[in-house]
């Protein structure tokens, strides 16, 4: 398999977090999605690696990919602080655990699109919503979850939080 696809919703108020989760090769598509994210920038989009700190990024290396526009230094930083950190954290996690074999670390890259609410204000929650939601949606990507027989069992009466 050259993509696994997770998503995950975790948390409430404007601390939600919601993760867009893509994982495969280097060199296959999400290892281009990968180079073309840090690539690519443009203003208000600023993509960045998953860092546990400055200088020890996580591995498989991530790119997060801000899903919203970032208007501000009080935005910048949550997502250069608790988000970056959360992902990161999640990210390395999962390996420690097993979720992903440790011998994949180097040959894996994962992108990751994160939401933070533009008036979120709680770093500590931000952290662990995000962090829930990372490791969440990879666990989902790695297992291929929902499979489709739960898919089309519950299409017609899941209820989705904000259109109902």
């Amino acid at each position: 398999m050259s993509m696994y696809i997770g998503e995950a919703l975790v948390g409430e108020g404007n601390e939600v977090a919601h993760i867009d989760l893509l994982l495969g090769s280097k060199d296959g598509p999400v290892g281009y999605a990968f180079a073309n994210a840090l690539a690519n920038q443009s203003a208000g989009h600023t993509n960045l690696l998953a860092v546990l700190s400055p200088n020890l990024i996580c591995k498989p290396a991530t790119v997060m990919i801000t899903k919203v526009t970032i208007k501000g230094m009080d935005q910048a930083v949550q997502m250069f602080g608790p988000a970056q950190k959360a992902v990161a954290k999640a990210i390395t996690d999962a390996v420690a655990e097993g979720v992903l074999p440790r011998g994949t670390a180097d040959e894996l890259v994962c992108v990751c699109g994160v939401f933070i609410h533009p008036a979120a204000k709680d770093h500590d929650k931000i952290y662990k919503y995000n962090y829930e939601a990372t490791k969440l949606s990879l666990q989902r990507a790695v297992n291929m979850d929902p499979k489709i027989d739960d898919i089309l069992t519950k299409k017609d009466t899941e209820v989705h939080p904000f259109y109902k």
